[in-house]
């Protein structure tokens, strides 16, 4: 690999803070961010991605790249869980794998936001439909997740489909990204720029603090997560690693760009702790969270970030 490449992420101060936050939980600190804080910051890294992509989507031209795009990264999003579903089920229970289906089908908003900061490092640029299609993805897994545990053991799922899609479409953060998204396209330019320096100036700041409470929580649940064996850690490090892999070297099929296919590529090889326990808490009570968050969190998350980010992108650009 490029030592450029490495060295450059590895010196980024957003991944230096998710590191001392790990380092925070390792030797004990009293170290904390308020979660109102926590939230607000989240809130704020999803207006901003979102907005600034549908300024970015007002001013391109909708092409036959996009709509393929879009349509690809639907059927992963379809594709993944049903592989990882009967993958799990190999060492877990219906509504476990059910879970860690959805969760590694379904994307984290938070890797694509430091996706988006490793672009900006290597100073390369991703389309503004990426945004629309961290959106799209964020729902499908989720209902083939369901879909897969009712078809197996219908004694399992206990929520409606209608609760379930309502509660994925009206999510926190998938409300707030897609509404940023569609403010960004009909906002005039003129007006746009009067709040750029709240959705860009700033940016960089406030995930540094957010990976830093990334970084407590997730030595957390890795900690607490240890329980489940060699299995479920095994898979937490393989699923990003084979997804990434994938979709690197399969993502020339729709879009030769190198940003989109790095962003695409971070989509399907993160994993969802937000918008999929909220789902399955409602669906599939039986699930077990302390499985597929810590999966997803205590191990991909930080995977993706040091390891997945650096080499994807390596490949991307030499392939």
């Amino acid at each position: 690999m490029d030592l450029q490449i490495l060295h450059s992420n590895l010196t980024n101060p957003t991944l230096l803070y998710f590191l001392l936050g790990v380092i925070a939980v390792l030797v004990k600190s009293d170290l904390e961010i308020p979660d109102s804080i926590t939230k607000f910051i989240s809130l704020y890294l999803l207006f901003s991605i979102g907005f600034k992509g549908g300024q970015e989507l007002s001013h391109t031209a909708m092409s036959s790249e996009i709509f393929a795009t879009l349509a690809y990264a639907l059927l992963l999003a379809g594709l993944v869980p049903l592989y990882v579903f009967f993958l799990a089920r190999l060492k877990m229970s219906v509504p476990d794998a059910g879970a860690v289906a959805a969760t590694y089908g379904s994307v984290s908003a938070v890797t694509f936001v430091a996706a988006v900061s490793f672009l900006e490092m290597n100073n390369d640029n991703f389309g503004g439909h990426m945004v629309a299609v961290l959106a799209l993805m964020e729902v499908p897994a989720i209902v083939m997740g369901i879909f897969l545990i009712s078809k197996t053991n219908p004694q399992s799922a206990a929520g409606g489909w209608f609760s379930v899609l309502h509660h994925s479409l009206t999510g926190g953060s998938v409300l707030m990204v897609v509404g940023s998204l569609a403010i960004g396209y009909v906002a005039e330019t003129k007006q746009a720029e009067g709040i750029k320096p709240f959705t860009t100036d700033i940016f960089k700041g406030f995930l540094a603090i957010f990976l830093l409470e990334m970084g407590m929580v997730s030595a957390r649940r890795f900690a607490a997560f240890r329980r489940f064996g060699w299995f479920a850690i095994s898979l937490a490090l393989l699923l990003p690693l084979v997804n990434g892999l994938l979709t690197a070297y399969t993502s020339p099929l729709v879009t030769l760009d190198t940003g989109n296919r790095f962003m695409l590529t971070m989509l399907v090889a993160s994993a969802s702790y937000i918008a999929v326990p909220a789902a399955m808490r409602i669906a599939v009570p039986k699930a077990d969270p302390g499985l597929y968050i810590p999966m997803a969190l205590g191990i991909t998350f930080p995977f993706n970030i040091t390891v997945g980010m650096p080499l994807f992108y390596y490949l991307i650009v030499h392939s």
